[in-house]
């Protein structure tokens, strides 16, 4: 009895259970493809099955015809419902990172490589669906939404494919499990937390700077320079990208450490009030670096900059 039940478990797992995730496109092919009757299929069904018995009883020449001939129409139905899913080719688009709370959308491309519409295409995850209509020889890109609950890396794990095309008696469904994850951010504090002091004197001294006592000049744009420092009027003219130079006392060096934060909090609330404070000084064009136990970003600017810091927010400790 117990090697019947421990059979029919690994059974149910070979079909239903969780996969490893499908590197590159997946294509549909005819052996992952199931197809069952829905309930108005059954409900036909019984129908048929009614007006036959009916019809042998009390001899309906009219009957027969009628039986069949609605039998026939949905043998046809099968062979248009597996049709407008086998043979579809799915490949894993772009992802964005989140933060922790919010929803990720991953990308996936429909391609129908066939010479024929698939129409009513539907994907799952969830209990959500997403529709589309592929046309002949074309594709369509969709987004699956997937609750970014905890920082770390998101799979949008096992997706449902299917269709009830054209008449809605059958159901044609495949699993994909797309190779594709989302980083997840630490989700920041709810308040505008202030920032720590900067540490670090630096004296009086001058020096070229992003700070913003006395407008010194322009210099060549770099990657890390903030928006708001461009001479956009120079742009305008069609000089280039130029960043304006202040002068004024030398920037010192904001530290967001570890070691900063109340001894009371928990380790997630911890990386909660770091990515609040990395946002913070992004915000503010300040040079800032990162410190946590075992790692030390340098003080720096900018874009990559940012997303650097969150990232190892994100996976730190996991």
């Amino acid at each position: 009895m117990f090697e019947k039940i421990l059979s029919r478990s690994q059974l149910y797992l070979a079909f239903f259970g969780p996969r490893e995730p499908e590197p590159g496109t997946i294509f549909l092919r005819q052996n992952r493809v199931y197809i069952l009757p829905t309930r108005p299929g059954l409900g036909f069904a019984m129908a048929l099955g009614v007006m036959l018995v009916g019809s042998i009883n009390y001899n309906l020449s009219l009957g027969y015809i009628l039986t069949f001939l609605l039998a026939s129409m949905g043998l046809v139905a099968i062979l248009h419902t597996f049709r407008n899913l086998v043979h579809l080719h799915i490949t894993p688009g772009r992802v964005e990172p989140v933060f922790a709370g919010e929803v990720a959308w991953f990308e996936l491309f429909v391609e129908n490589r066939s010479g024929y519409e698939r129409s009513s295409i539907a994907l799952w995850r969830e209990g959500k669906a997403t529709l589309c209509d592929v046309a002949p020889a074309r594709g369509a890109t969709l987004s699956i939404p997937v609750a970014a609950r905890q920082r770390g890396w998101l799979t949008p794990g096992r997706i449902t494919v299917d269709t009830r095309f054209p008449v809605g008696l059958l159901r044609a469904w495949s699993y994909i499990q797309p190779d594709m994850r989302c980083l997840v951010y630490p989700r920041p504090d709810d308040g505008l937390l202030p920032l720590p002091e900067p540490s670090g004197g630096t004296g009086e001294k001058r020096a070229a700077s992003g700070g913003s006592d006395d407008f010194a000049g322009l210099r060549p744009y770099q990657a890390s320079d903030s928006p708001r420092h461009i001479h956009w009027k120079a742009a305008a003219r069609g000089q280039g990208l130029r960043t304006k130079v202040f002068s004024g006392r030398a920037a010192a060096e904001l530290w967001l450490d570890w070691n900063q934060l109340p001894a009371n909090l928990d380790l997630e609330s911890k990386l909660s009030r770091l990515t609040r404070w990395a946002l913070s000084a992004d915000q503010e064009g300040l040079r800032y670096g990162l410190r946590l136990p075992g790692l030390e970003l340098a003080p720096d600017t900018g874009e990559s900059h940012r997303l650097a810091c969150l990232r190892e927010l994100a996976l730190y400790g996991l």
